[in-house]
This record gives structure tokens, C-alpha cells and sequence, in this order.
């Protein structure tokens, strides 16, 4: 029961896993993944740091510890000349002290001396892990530094992928049907073309046909009729004719009397 289990929650868990990583948005996801180097470039940085300090640490200790034993030996030297000079005069107690000052000093040399050499082998450590560290941290530098490059070829080609689907939606959806209620753009083409066609033959009709040169009778008949009218009107007020009135009107009637006939 409990391998079952595993199994189901196995398959479960890789199921939901490519659901997601169909549906996810890859600038997001590339997002996250630069996001994650920087933190772990931004890791290896404090642990290098932490490693120099310690070398450095190391170092301060070691130059110290020697100034000590310098120091140290110059007083064992100082002691031992001083102890000799009391032994000149006959001073036994005095020689017997410095003698004793001077073996103090000789054994503090002993252990600076060891010290010394631990922080030497010490020192040597720290500085080879130093090097290595600001070799890790160069190398990932680097490293991140490519990944930025590469994102900003992948967001572009990102974009030419999105913006060449959009292209190829929309010429699909000029050339194929969208849905029952949708016509594509072939079909109302070819519907506006024959209306048009259907129009243009029709008032080719009508420009040949009696209803039209009948109405063209009458409004020729109706502008004869109209400058008779300006004429009485001019005579009555006893204005000349207008320049080209007559003519008009005795060009109108002529259209007319050729039109009845």
C-alpha cells in the first residue's frame, strides 16, 4: 500500500510538474533562473570574503607573533649581556637573576619559534584558499556575466517568437473560416466584389432605358420653363436681358424639341 502511494504521488507530482512547465511563461521562468545565479554568485562572494578575511586574519597573527619573537630575542640577548657583566664585578646574585631573566626569555624564543612555523603552514592555507576562492569567484563572475548576455538574445528571440505567432493567427484567420458565425475574409471578398458587380450592371440598365430619357425630357423641359420665367420677370422691371440668358433658354429648348423627338 505504502509503495502504491509513493508511486501515485510520484506520478502526481511529474504530472503536475509538465503542466506547469507547458503553461509557464518562459520570460518569467528565465527571469527566475538569473535571479537564482546572482544569489548564488552573490553566495560564493561572502564565502570568498570569509576566506581572505581568515588569510588575512592569519597574516596579522603571523607578523605579530614574530615582532614578539624579535622583541623577545633582543631582551634574551640583553639578559645574557647583563648577567656577563655582573659576573665581571662579582655580582653572583645579580648574574644568578639576569642568568635566570635570560633562560625565560630563551624559552618564550622556543615557543614564539613554534608559533611562528603553525602560523607560517597556517598562512600558506589561508593564502592557497584565498587564491582559490578569487579564482571561483572570477570564473562565476564571468560565468553570470554570459548568462546576462544570453538573456537579452533570449528575450529578444522571445519576442520574434510571440510577435511571429500574432503574424501567423492573423494571416489564418484571413485565410480559413474563424467559427460558423465568423465568414473569412476570401468569402466577404468575393460577396462585396458580386454586389458590386450586380450594382454597375444594373445602372447600366437604367442609363439605357425610356424612364430615363423621359426624365431627362422633363428637366430640360423644366429649365425652358424657368428662364421664360427670369425673362417676364426682367421685362417687368425693365432690365435688359441677361448676358447669355437667351441663349441658355434657346439652347435649352433645342434640347428639349431633339429629346421629343
Amino acid at each position: 500500500m505504502f509503495k502504491l502511494i509513493k508511486r501515485w504521488w510520484k506520478y502526481t507530482t511529474a504530472r503536475l510538474t509538465g503542466s506547469f512547465n507547458e503553461n509557464a511563461d518562459p520570460k518569467i521562468q528565465l527571469e527566475q533562473a538569473i535571479t537564482e545565479a546572482q544569489e548564488n554568485h552573490r553566495r560564493l562572494k561572502e564565502q570568498a570574503a570569509n576566506v581572505i578575511a581568515n588569510q588575512k586574519q592569519t597574516e596579522i597573527r603571523l607578523n605579530r607573533t614574530m615582532e614578539d619573537y624579535e622583541k623577545v630575542a633582543k631582551n634574551a640577548r640583553q639578559a645574557v649581556m647583563m648577567a656577563d657583566e655582573a659576573n665581571k664585578k662579582g655580582d653572583e646574585k645579580k648574574m644568578s637573576e639576569y642568568t635566570s631573566a635570560a633562560e625565560s626569555f630563551a624559552n618564550r624564543m622556543i615557543a614564539l619559534e613554534r608559533e611562528v612555523e603553525d602560523l607560517k603552514s597556517l598562512h600558506l592555507q589561508a593564502s592557497q584558499a584565498a587564491d582559490q576562492a578569487k579564482g571561483a569567484v572570477t570564473q562565476n563572475s564571468a560565468a553570470l556575466q554570459k548568462k546576462l548576455t544570453e538573456r537579452q538574445k533570449l528575450l529578444s528571440q522571445l519576442d520574434q517568437a510571440k510577435m511571429q505567432e500574432q503574424l501567423n493567427t492573423a494571416m489564418t484567420s484571413l485565410n480559413e473560416q474563424v467559427g460558423q458565425d465568423v465568414p473569412s475574409f476570401e468569402e466577404v471578398r468575393e460577396k462585396v466584389e458580386s454586389r458590386y458587380a450586380k450594382a454597375k450592371g444594373a445602372a447600366e440598365l437604367n442609363a439605357d432605358s425610356i424612364e430615363t430619357r423621359m426624365l431627362e425630357v422633363e428637366q430640360a423641359s423644366i429649365n425652358v420653363e424657368a428662364q421664360g420665367r427670369l425673362s417676364e420677370i426682367r421685362a417687368q422691371l425693365g432690365l435688359a436681358p441677361a448676358e447669355g440668358t437667351e441663349n441658355l433658354a434657346e439652347t435649352a429648348q433645342v434640347q428639349a424639341e431633339g429629346e421629343t423627338a
